[in-house]
């Protein structure tokens, strides 16, 4: 549970496809250069047994265990520093949308929730140098709670992490299966797509959640005068 006080509203935001561009086929030939593996071989060896979506859901105890599970598949040593050039060489800060995250955080706290192991985690802040002055300590992968999108038990651990109820949630996601999943535990989420203004999207969910108070406010306003007349 997060110990400061929770915020009124709540943004959590995808990172890869939504805040940064990531190319995938720049990592692999990156990864295929360095460890002698070709595609192929590298998806055998780690991808396609499961050892990434294992990560993503907190199977692996921190950064290290998961680097040497990784080396072990990769059959060769690979230094950490030479993993975190690989990913984030393949990743490109994306500006407007980068901004739409400092307008949610006028409004309530941001977070991130990106299906990412614990080395990950690491190093979000040195790829993408502009989320940490507007995440602070919220630069969350979804290891740090045990599951992954599209599950809804990462959801549900988030929100009891930051302590804000669904309702009061806003998410942004690139991939309709984890939209789908916020949506399934009652969180306001918004598919982002090539053209999606996702400023827009998150003054449009502060509008209606201030359009919502106040029709709460004067519902118990009025609940309060009919009792008082009696």
């Amino acid at each position: 549970m997060n110990e400061t006080p929770a915020p009124r509203l709540l943004f959590l935001f995808d990172m890869d496809e939504v805040l940064v561009r990531y190319d995938w086929k720049v990592r692999m030939a990156a990864l295929a250069e360095f460890t002698g593996h070709e595609f192929d071989e590298l998806r055998r060896r780690w991808w396609d047994c499961g050892n990434e979506q294992r990560a993503e859901a907190g199977g692996y105890a921190d950064g290290d265990a998961y680097l040497a599970a990784f080396e072990r598949a990769m059959g060769c040593e690979v230094p950490e520093t030479e993993w975190a050039r690989i990913r984030g060489a393949a990743m490109t800060e994306l500006p407007e949308r980068i901004d739409a995250v400092r307008v949610a955080s006028e409004h309530g706290r941001v977070g991130l929730l990106t299906n990412n192991g614990p080395l990950a985690g690491r190093w979000i802040q040195h790829w993408a140098p502009s989320l940490p002055p507007l995440f602070g300590e919220h630069l969350d992968t979804t290891s740090n709670f045990g599951a992954r999108k599209p599950e809804p038990e990462v959801f549900l651990r988030a929100l009891e992490h930051h302590g804000v109820p669904a309702e009061r949630t806003f998410f942004a996601d690139d991939m309709p299966i984890n939209v789908e999943g916020a949506r399934s535990v009652g969180i306001h989420a918004v598919l982002v797509e090539e053209h999606t203004d996702l400023r827009a999207a998150v003054l449009a969910f502060v509008a209606e959640q201030e359009r919502q108070e106040r029709q709460e406010t004067q519902d118990r306003d009025g609940r309060e005068a009919r009792v008082g007349s009696v």
